[in-house]
């Protein structure tokens, strides 16, 4: 037998080679669908006690989640700034309401003193913002005192100031410049020295006298702690004599020492607000004040001040007039004609409710039947209680024997 040697050409390899290709791909495509289209196996007791073995499920590429596109961007002078087009979720705050208008007739209080007052003097005004009846007008020199008259002199500028403004209340505190030598017609005293708190002493019921006299009702503020030690003992003195003066006087002496120190007495720096919460109250040389420093100073002098100016100091305060006066209603006249007086009915009269007697007035109705308490009354004895009653006892039949 002959061995032939079979021999293709070149283009049949071709063919060949790209029909088994096409097969491959055929039955690889078709193996996939039925996977996909294969439902998925359920779990058993035993995948959940142990887990389950199953692969992860992939979806397939179209119903994957997109691609988020970039967000378009706009050049600006050499930067470039992303756009956000999405819509904002979070809504604006509304603005606060303005404060009231300040009523022609307001009450004024007038503040004067130093860099402390005019501290104050802010606190108040923010403590009145919301009460149309009260004005409050601060007249402070951060630098003045009562040692340096002849820089500014508080005696002689506030009988003008109290002319000019017509107060209801005067308000003063003073004193923290005051600490240095005091110069008099006698000559120079240094201070701590008792000549030198008997000359200051004058001075503070000169300045007090000036608002008694003019019928004003006098408010003082005691000076608060400070930062360096020496400046607190001092402040400390000063406010006993600022007490002792000015209640001499009938004035009122208001305290803020406890405000601004721990409970040990020692100076801080941040403290409770007038709400309770912890805030930094004094600025960082530690004698000025912060804002809630300042509205915490006006804290301890705002309740005077109330007490003082009444019904003028609410928030509710509303005064009437012809803008503001409600539409009067006009009502008819009232009909006389047809008008049936009545009488005043007793309501224990019996003709109330259209009876002839009260109830209860008539006698009881006579029955035969006796009551338990009849019999007791008259026999002497209860009847026998009924049957199945606690109480209730069979009592034995008695049979009589027949000769």
């Amino acid at each position: 037998m002959t061995n032939r040697r079979v021999s293709f050409s070149r283009p049949t390899r071709f063919a060949s080679l790209a029909l088994a290709v096409l097969i491959a791909a055929t039955a690889f495509l078709a193996v996939e669908t039925q996977a996909q289209q294969q439902p998925e196996r359920r779990r058993t007791l035993f995948d959940v006690l142990f887990g389950t073995r199953q692969p992860e499920y992939v979806p397939p590429r179209d119903v994957r989640r997109p691609i988020r596109e970039p967000r378009p961007r706009k050049k600006t002078g050499g930067s470039i700034t992303t756009i956000d087009t999405r819509t904002p979720t979070s809504r604006a705050v509304p603005a606060a309401p303005p404060p009231p208008a300040k009523l022609d007739n307001a009450k004024k209080v007038l503040v004067i003193g130093d860099f402390v007052a005019g501290g104050l003097g802010e606190g108040l005004k923010s403590a009145f913002e919301d009460a149309p009846g009260v004005v409050i007008e601060t007249r402070a020199n951060g630098s003045s005192g009562l040692v340096r008259q002849d820089y500014y002199d508080w005696t002689g500028e506030l009988p003008g100031l109290i002319s000019e403004i017509r107060p209801s209340v005067v308000v003063i505190q003073i004193g923290a410049n005051d600490r240095q030598q005091l110069v008099t017609s006698t000559g120079k005293l240094d201070f701590r020295t008792d000549a030198w708190f008997a000359a200051y002493a004058s001075r503070v019921t000169a300045l007090a006298e000036v608002a008694t006299n003019a019928k004003v009702p006098l408010i003082w503020v005691g000076l608060p702690a400070f930062r360096p030690q020496n400046m607190t003992a001092d402040a400390l003195r000063l406010n006993t004599l600022y007490r002792t003066s000015v209640e001499k006087l009938s004035g009122e002496f208001v305290d803020v020492w406890d405000g601004f120190v721990d409970q040990d007495g020692r100076f801080i720096v941040t403290g409770s607000d007038i709400n309770g919460q912890p805030v930094r109250l004094r600025g960082n040389d530690g004698i000025g004040f912060t804002a809630p420093g300042k509205r915490k100073l006006a804290f301890y002098v705002e309740k005077s001040v109330r007490r003082l100016l009444g019904d003028m100091s609410s928030p509710d305060l509303v005064r009437l007039d012809a803008t503001n006066l409600p539409a009067l209603i006009d009502l008819p006249p009232v009909e006389s004609k047809g008008i049936v007086s009545t009488p005043p009915i007793d309501l224990f009269d019996p003709a109330l409710d259209g009876a002839d007697e009260l109830l209860g007035g008539a006698p009881l109705p006579a029955t035969s039947t006796k009551t338990p308490r009849d019999m007791l009354v008259r026999n002497g004895a209860l009847p026998d209680p009924p049957a199945g009653r606690v109480d209730y006892v069979q009592r034995p039949v008695t049979t009589t024997a027949t000769p």
